[in-house]
């Protein structure tokens, strides 16, 4: 479709809801490669009650590695190839897949998918317009700042993956409480659980012996995610515990792959001034990450802000104790010094003094797993979290059945 081609505007009259089906949903998000929000999106949409929802996700690049863990793959992903940064024409083409599935609610992950679904769902009809924000306390470009302000009143509501995030979002774009719901993520307790078989197997490929103390970190590199304090914590757990092992999985960002690439490249050099190059694993993205945690004695994340990370409920439901530093919702998500620690940021020397009681006190080890398990399982699951945005939906779009206008205004 051509820029200059339109879609009409759908009537401001909307159809009643039928509650006897499924809300037709569309998960709008920028690509589905290896990413949180990525990894949620794929995780709802396996998740949700079909009673509930109908899902289908629509990605705005052809780089969907992710799919592989869709049910029934291909029959509920859409590709519309947003072909350049201005590409305009994407708007158009995804206002007609929305149509073409008669969507209700359109639910965007990430900048691009936002500002795109804003535009195309009044174009194609739909009722209602989720946005997200999976990130917190981060320096928002002020173009974006400008989008997101001048298109806010094309959106229902925005639900934020920690609380941290709904403050950032009152703080930054001055939304009231009321405009931002929270739902945490979820994580799959019957694929992550764990399985001392499949880490002793992991373990075995890498050339690391059963016995050998063993602490894990998974993160892209970006700066946030701290990759150099983990190393800089690494090199203190060596002095006490000569024989420790690190593990770091993860890859450049493809979007963004000159920046994260350099940091990359800065990481494996610091490990050699640290001296840890000798004992550290630079592995990729790996497809069986319940055996990376089963692997792990324990796991750290010391990143310098975060959201709610996919990777801290995933250590946890695989029982496997994790280090974080407080920051975003971390310290709502770990019950300090019994799931795993709690640590300020960059305070790389009270990471390690937490690592070495892991490797110190096994009995304490094993309690904790105990727990961070039991404690995942309970508050985490994937079907909690799909659970609430199910409500979320269905309450936008009875609001907008009954002619209320939209929740989220500026």
């Amino acid at each position: 479709m051509n820029p200059s081609e339109t879609l009409p505007v759908a009537s401001c009259t909307l159809p009643a809801v039928d509650s006897s089906k499924p809300i037709s949903v569309c998960l709008l998000i920028s690509s589905l490669e290896f990413g949180g929000a990525e990894r949620q999106v794929v995780e709802m949409v396996r998740s949700f009650d079909p009673r509930m929802v109908k899902p289908i996700i629509c990605s705005l690049s052809p780089k969907v590695p992710l799919a592989r863990f869709l049910p029934g793959n291909q029959e509920v992903l859409n590709i519309v190839e947003k072909r350049g940064r201005f590409d305009f024409t994407t708007v158009f083409r995804v206002a007609r897949l929305l149509r073409r599935h008669r969507v209700e609610v359109v639910h965007a992950f990430l900048f691009d998918a936002e500002i795109i679904a804003r535009l195309a769902a009044p174009l194609a009809g739909v009722p209602v317009v989720i946005a997200s924000e999976r990130n917190t306390d981060y320096v928002r470009p002020r173009l974006h700042t400008i989008a997101l302000k001048s298109t806010g009143g094309l959106v229902d509501v925005m639900v934020a993956n920690s609380m941290s995030g709904k403050r950032f979002n009152i703080r930054t774009l001055g939304l009231a409480d009321s405009q931002i719901e929270v739902v945490h993520n979820g994580v799959d307790v019957e694929r992550f659980r764990p399985d001392r078989a499949s880490g002793i197997a992991f373990r075995e490929r890498l050339g690391i012996a059963p016995e050998t103390p063993l602490i894990g970190m998974v993160g892209s590199y970006k700066r946030q995610k701290a990759q150099d304090c983990f190393l800089r914590m690494a090199a203190r757990i060596r002095q006490e515990a000569p024989g420790a092992h690190f593990m770091l999985v993860g890859e450049p960002l493809r979007d963004d792959f000159e920046e994260t690439s350099r940091f990359q490249a800065e990481v494996q050099e610091l490990a050699k001034t640290l001296k840890v190059a000798d004992c550290c694993r630079f592995l990729g993205n790996q497809q069986d990450m319940k055996s990376v945690y089963n692997a792990c004695n324990a796991t750290a994340l010391l990143s310098r802000r975060e959201g709610t990370p996919n990777v801290v409920l995933e250590s946890m439901a695989c029982g496997v104790p994790v280090i974080a530093t407080d920051v975003a919702d971390n310290s709502l998500i770990i019950v300090n010094g019994k799931t795993g620690f709690v640590v300020p940021p960059e305070d790389h020397a009270a990471a390690a003094m937490h690592a070495i009681r892991f490797l110190r006190d096994p009995a304490m080890q094993r309690e904790m797993s105990a727990v961070a398990r039991t404690h995942a399982c309970e508050q985490f699951s994937l079907r909690t979290a799909a659970n609430k945005l199910e409500k979320i939906y269905a309450r936008c779009l009875q609001s907008k059945r009954g002619g209320d206008g939209a929740v989220l205004k500026n």
